[in-house]
């Protein structure tokens, strides 16, 4: 048996419960994340208004306004400037070569070029967000699985964890470890630089690609991906009115409600030359020989023909066999609804979609499904990590791609492109050299990245505002709030002292795996930045208590939280992945659950060996 220490402060017991009930919060898909978050932080600041707090051995007491702190932390500072730096990127395609490269080697080399997928994958994420990663790669995957009659299952979730495996390798790869260095610094211990972690990052890592190049597409179940599948598309064709038909003499209004209320019609041609165009209003008295111009699914327009008894033409031709259907100059195309779309959160009529883009929504894929809501999905809330499939000209889609306000997943149009590109890249080059030589703090050269990035015009000020992310921001805050007050009130030293009481005798290798695992399994539940700053400060408190140094403890930490492969939630590339390749809840358990085992065991054993368990 092991003795629990003792009860801590009434402080300290009600910020445990909140940061339990926050963590409960996190998860909730019913509730916005940023309203969890903002109810978190008003509930710290709330109650230690009410009820003031003074830390023992000390007169101050602790201001509520404090936990307000982190919208100014370096932590935070440096994430959201990363990310409109990385916007450059996608604005310029400035990755569009890597692309290029990889779609013309799959050709010849599947294997290895599903190697050097992972491998490029991982070390472009090790210093930018690696949604832009999975976002250019993802319709390069799905094209090669078309053309040579391949599952696209096989290798688009192991790129997808293959980008997550390489952001944990530096100090600027991940929101998470910006944090953990961040918050590890605050709290007393070395400042850990770039590349401190990448050796045991690497060494970890290689384990992981060489289990998802040849162990996770041969148990990944074939899954139908979802831009291969038989997802609806319109054609524009005209219905020729019959004399005998039952459009004859009725009016527009009673023949669309006869054929079910969703008949749309854009124009009515009438004459034997058909030069006369008639509104499609109401009370049009429909004539024997009238053309109705109606643009649908080839399902849609076949039913109106039966229900109306009219006859199905496409230019001259009638619609048979011999003279199917076609769209001419017309794509679809792949919308996902990211952090900071202007569809996140909104409805396609409330931002007038189409006549904004000029573009026809007509299914909308959710949780690795295909939804067709063609007549209804104008009022339907997106979600961040839906993906909407669209329609319409070459011109306008490849427009929506270059605005970049929307990630577009299409492998038939061409990627946004642009002289600036090579600027692009020597900027964010500069932002991470400056910061591994130690010269400039990662906060202060992403800022300056993201200033030259606008005096360029790499970007303007509304993409960079289009890649700052409400939720990161909340859940950054929020956590750091949470951390700070488990630190003040001594939550985390009774956390830290449970947890070596339970493993008391057990050598401090094993207390860190212990508690690596814990973060690993927490970070798939909840936010991994929440894990993260949570897990920092017990892992701190956890090294003091066995009079240890903190490094090997905090680094544990970073990467259980970047141990997000488990479920389609644990990270937001997922979710994104999780669409495109049609997969199912129980595909990443079923994939991810090893790879978390896997990274465990090599990093419990690499760890103490790379950055020892010193006496403090």
């Amino acid at each position: 048996m092991f003795d629990l220490p003792a009860v801590p402060n009434n402080h300290a017991l009600a910020v445990l419960l909140l940061t339990v009930f926050a963590l409960y919060l996190f998860r909730r898909e019913d509730i916005p994340l940023e309203t969890s978050c903002l109810g978190v932080l008003l509930t710290l600041i709330i109650g230690f208004e009410v009820f003031p707090f003074i830390p023992e051995g000390r007169d101050n007491v602790v201001k509520a306004t404090d936990f307000f702190s982190g919208f100014g932390h370096e932590a935070l500072v440096a994430v959201c400037a990363l990310m409109m730096a990385g916007q450059g990127l996608v604005r310029t395609g400035a990755l569009e070569p890597i692309g290029r490269l990889l779609a013309k080697l799959w050709k010849s080399a599947p294997a290895i070029s599903l190697l050097l997928t992972l491998v490029i994958g991982a070390i472009l994420s090790a210093f930018m967000n690696n949604t832009p990663i999975v976002v250019l790669l993802l319709p390069i995957l799905i094209s090669v699985s078309l053309r040579t009659k391949s599952s696209a299952s096989g290798i688009l979730m192991p790129m997808g964890l293959a980008t997550i495996v390489g952001g944990m390798s530096t100090s600027i790869g991940t929101s998470t470890n910006l944090l953990v260095v961040s918050v590890a610094a605050d709290m007393g211990m070395r400042r850990l630089e770039m590349f401190d972690f990448l050796a045991t990052a690497a060494i970890a890592g290689s384990f992981a690609i060489a289990y998802l190049w040849l162990i996770a597409p041969r148990i990944m179940p074939n899954r139908q991906a979802s831009m291969s599948d038989s997802s609806p598309r319109l054609f524009t064709a005209h219905l020729t009115i019959q004399e005998d038909g039952y459009a004859v003499d009725k009016r527009l209004a009673d023949v669309i409600e006869h054929a079910g209320g969703h008949l749309k019609v854009e124009r009515i041609q009438r004459g034997e030359t058909n030069e006369t165009r008639i509104m499609p209003m109401p009370d049009v008295v429909l004539k024997a020989g009238d053309r109705l111009r109606v643009s649908d699914t080839p399902e849609n327009l076949k039913d109106y023909e039966a229900s109306l008894g009219a006859k199905l033409f496409k230019g001259k031709h009638r619609v048979d066999d011999e003279h199917p259907l076609i769209a001419e100059d017309q794509q679809l195309a792949e919308v996902v609804v990211v952090p900071g779309s202007p569809l996140a959160g909104s409805t396609l009529k409330n931002v007038r979609f189409i006549d904004q883009f000029k573009l026809v929504a007509i299914a909308l894929h959710r949780g690795g499904k295909a939804i067709d809501l063609y007549r209804k999905l104008g009022n339907v809330s997106l979600h961040v990590g839906d993906v909407l499939l669209v329609q319409g000209p070459r011109e306008n889609i490849a427009s929506m791609k270059k605005e970049g306000n929307l990630l577009v997943l299409d492998a038939t149009t061409d990627l946004p492109h642009s002289e600036k590109a090579p600027i692009a890249l020597l900027i964010m080059a500069s932002i991470i050299f400056f910061a591994a030589i130690g010269l400039l703090p990662i906060a202060v050269s992403a800022l300056c990245g993201v200033i030259l990035m606008l005096l360029t015009r790499c970007m303007n000020w509304k993409d960079a505002s289009l890649a700052l992310s409400t939720q990161v921001v909340l859940i950054v805050v929020a956590s750091l709030a949470l951390g700070d007050a488990l630190l003040k009130t001594g939550g985390a030293d009774y956390l830290a002292e449970s947890f070596v009481a339970i493993f008391s005798g057990a050598p401090p290798v094993v207390i860190l795996s212990a508690l690596m695992l814990l973060l690993a399994l927490l970070t798939n539940v909840v936010s991994n930045n929440a894990a993260a700053v949570i897990g920092t400060p017990i892992a701190i408190s956890v090294a003091q208590q066995l009079n240890l140094s903190p490094e090997p403890f905090v680094i544990a930490v970073l990467f259980g939280a970047n141990m997000s492969y488990a479920t389609p939630v644990a990270y937001k590339t997922n979710l994104l992945v999780m669409n495109a390749g049609g997969y199912r809840f129980s595909d990443f358990v079923r994939i991810g659950v090893p790879l978390v085992i896997l990274m465990w065991l090599v990093l419990s054993f690499v760890i103490p060996i790379m950055h020892p368990l010193t006496p403090q």
